[in-house]
């Protein structure tokens, strides 16, 4: 008898992997380790619905619970992988259990990046990158607590919706030069601004954090003009590291993430990984990329999926994301890092508008801002390369 297929993770790209393996008519044992108590479930409300208590945690559970023993997929949770042993093929688990593997895949995700600055282990310093990270933030987020938000990027701006709309008194500290820098243009970081600035968050950007002040718990933040913002809750919104020990522990090639080809496929030709926690080759970008985003979690996973089972694959899809903020939808299409100009077609200040990124004359990227038909072209569009390319 085989050993079977280990999924080291439990979010959405192991679920989906777990899936697809079925699908693709793998009949052998699937083994899934994930260290939350929580059945696979859909990260993006968490910021979002989740968090203002407009879904419930069972809607954000991928499968209904019976789902994994009647498609025979022994879901271990509570169960951390803390050592890959390739020469063995085994995963160790936190119990000192040794699971042997035929083919293993590496989902493990990504954690809040620490608040680098003084305070940050403060009671009252949050993260939000869980369902007990959001349950413990609902039971301290009064009505009329001060929340600053660390952070000017699309979590930080969309708990800031949410929590404005809870009766926070809400303040975003931002240190680049204007929200969503690294993400988008101008137009769409000044809109984005706006949006916050019109529903009574206040928006301080250029503005560093030094400390985090309080004794037992936090009582406010010293920025780095050297005045000081009294605060409740403090959430750190500073971006998120991929989880790569376990696969560089095991000698894996790391490179922004687990370094995989474009069949998913680790240094070693029994390991995959895929999520956020992979950087793959991009010939759409000709470059090396991760991506943290739902849909690259599904479709990579799908990939994945089929390469473990022999199949040919080549991955290289068009990166697409979203962002609510109040009644606002942006949708992005494309990396838009390398543009070196920009158009803006429609209505900015009706809120329904596009902005095309271009490197030279090729265009890279759209933001969508309350128009969705524009972004499915934009989708469309910057596939046509690929689909060219396959032609030819």
């Amino acid at each position: 008898m085989s050993a079977p297929f280990v999924i080291i993770g439990a979010g959405q790209a192991a679920a989906q992997a777990a899936v697809s393996l079925r699908a693709e008519g793998y009949g052998g044992e699937i083994v899934m380790l994930g260290d939350e108590t929580h059945l696979p479930y859909q990260r993006p409300p968490l910021s979002k619905a989740f968090l203002a208590g407009e879904m419930s945690a069972d809607r954000l559970e991928l499968k209904a619970p019976n789902f994994y023993p009647d498609s025979g997929i022994d879901v271990r949770l509570g169960t951390r992988a803390v050592r890959l042993l390739p020469a063995e093929k085994a995963v160790e688990t936190d119990g000192g259990i040794r699971i042997p593997y035929e083919r293993a895949l590496i989902a493990t995700g990504t954690r809040a990046r620490a608040l680098p600055v003084p305070g940050a282990d403060l009671q009252g310093v949050f993260s939000i990158r869980t369902i007990d990270d959001v349950a413990r933030f609902r039971a301290a987020a009064q009505a009329g607590a001060k929340l600053v938000i660390v952070g000017g990027g699309y979590i930080g701006l969309e708990v800031a919706a949410k929590a404005n709309k809870m009766g926070l008194d809400v303040t975003v500290v931002e240190g680049q030069p204007r929200v969503l820098a690294r993400v988008a243009c101008e137009d769409i970081s000044r809109y984005a601004a706006g949006l916050q600035l019109a529903h009574g968050v206040r928006v301080l950007t250029a503005t560093g954090v030094a400390t985090l002040t309080g004794t037992d718990r936090v009582s406010g933040v010293e920025l780095s003009t050297g005045a000081v913002l009294p605060a409740d809750l403090v959430l750190s919104a500073v971006g998120a590291v991929p989880n790569v020990e376990l696969a560089a522990e095991a000698g894996l090639a790391i490179e922004n993430g687990i370094k995989v080809d474009a069949a998913a496929r680790t240094s070693d030709p029994c390991i995959f990984a895929a999520g956020d926690v992979a950087s793959f080759p991009s010939a759409l970008y000709g470059r090396r990329i991760r991506l943290e985003s739902v849909q690259n979690a599904i479709d990579q996973a799908k990939a994945a999926a089929k390469s473990m089972l022999g199949g040919a694959v080549a991955y290289d899809p068009v990166p697409w994301f979203w962002s609510d903020q109040y009644d606002t939808k942006l949708q992005i299409a494309g990396l838009l890092d390398g543009f070196e100009r920009t158009e803006t077609e429609g209505d900015v200040a009706a809120g329904r508008f596009c902005v095309r990124y271009f490197a030279g004359e090729r265009p890279i990227a759209v933001c969508s801002v309350n128009d969705p038909r524009s972004h499915m072209l934009a989708r469309r569009a910057l596939a046509a390369p690929l689909a060219q390319g396959s032609a030819a």
